[in-house]
């Protein structure tokens, strides 16, 4: 079966970094779709985690019904949600509590957002699975966003926890992690609002004019770097602990979450398949990050349209979809 596996659309991102609102990008991805099998989509479909995730969901039906118009009834589609897209579950995780397992079936009628969203895929088979799917004998594939426990602060870019702290520990069942993120969204919808929304103003004021400020000085390559590094150094060791504590069996473990494609032919190979731990393979992320893109050529590791694809008696193999496009056939800012 052929299988082609992608990770963080983020359809309906509010800068507009989503590139499958551009023509090239969609016909990319619905062109390799309807040659495969089976497509997973592993978490971040849309960005649901917001105070007006309709407008996200208009976004994502455009994408994805383009996506299904392409795919055959005897085609296969799985969604496995992450962090961003996890409204679509959440209530379905929070009622399994300690049931949940490794690959857990949830039901399309969960919720009315879910059935939505699956829905616009007709007229293929649809699945949805949580917090993870075995894809084959050895090979799981999850969104990753467990990793954020073991980084500080709580969040794909981080610092390392010490190793000997509780939350490196122990084993855990994916409840344990769930559990963790409803303490902290409680923990955050019971902040003050005056806080909240100084916080929320600070985001939106610097978020657009730090990147030109970097790139206008030249630093960008710099930063790009930097984050990589923190990606390498950090956020794999601590998504080979998730797989610890969860007593994850597999040859080869398939995540986003990071949107850093990997690993490419130019990365330290120790560094993703040390012996006797899975092997990691990263999906990359479909966002058009400007900053981290300034100036860079193909291959490289945080440029959109990354993807993963599993082929009968081959070895999983990263790809670069959109890799031979052009810094204005990706970027939505005119």
């Amino acid at each position: 079966m052929r299988t082609l596996v992608i990770s963080d659309l983020h359809l309906g991102n509010r800068a507009e970094r989503d590139v499958l609102r551009r023509p090239a990008p969609l016909e990319r991805l619905t062109e390799a779709a309807s040659q495969c099998d089976r497509l997973v989509i592993l978490g971040d479909c849309a960005e649901l985690v917001t105070r007006s995730p309709g407008g996200s969901l208009a976004v994502a039906e455009t994408a994805m019904r383009a996506v299904g118009a392409r795919l055959g009834p005897h085609q296969e589609v799985i969604l496995v949600p992450g962090n961003h897209d996890r409204p679509l579950i959440r209530g379905w995780a929070r009622a399994q509590g300690t049931r949940l397992s490794l690959d857990g079936t949830v039901p399309l009628t969960t919720t009315a957002a879910l059935a939505r969203v699956s829905s616009w895929f007709a007229p293929a088979q649809v699945s949805v699975h949580y917090p993870g799917v075995w894809l084959e004998d050895g090979v799981y594939a999850t969104h990753g966003h467990y990793l954020d426990r073991h980084l500080m602060p709580h969040a794909p870019i981080g610092l390392p926890r010490p190793a000997g702290s509780a939350a490196a520990a122990a084993r855990a069942s994916p409840w344990e992690y769930e559990r963790r993120r409803f303490q902290a969204r409680r923990r955050r919808d019971g902040r003050a609002r005056p806080v909240a929304a100084a916080r929320q103003l600070a985001v939106r004021t610097l978020n657009p004019a730090l990147p030109r400020l970097l790139m206008r000085a030249g630093l960008s390559p710099l930063t790009a770097s930097a984050v990589d590094l923190q990606m390498r150094h950090a956020a794999l060791p601590a998504m080979r602990t998730v797989l610890t504590r969860l007593g994850v069996e597999a040859n080869v473990v398939i995540f986003g979450h990071v949107h850093r494609l990997g690993p490419l032919s130019a990365d330290d190979p120790g560094e993703w398949d040390l012996s006797g731990t899975p092997r990691l393979l990263n999906t990359g992320s479909w966002l058009y990050e400007q900053l981290l893109v300034d100036r860079a050529r193909t291959p490289h590791p945080y440029w959109p349209g990354g993807a993963v694809q599993l082929e009968p008696g081959s070895p999983p193999r990263i790809v670069g979809l959109l890799d031979d496009l052009d810094h204005g056939q990706l970027s939505t800012r005119k």
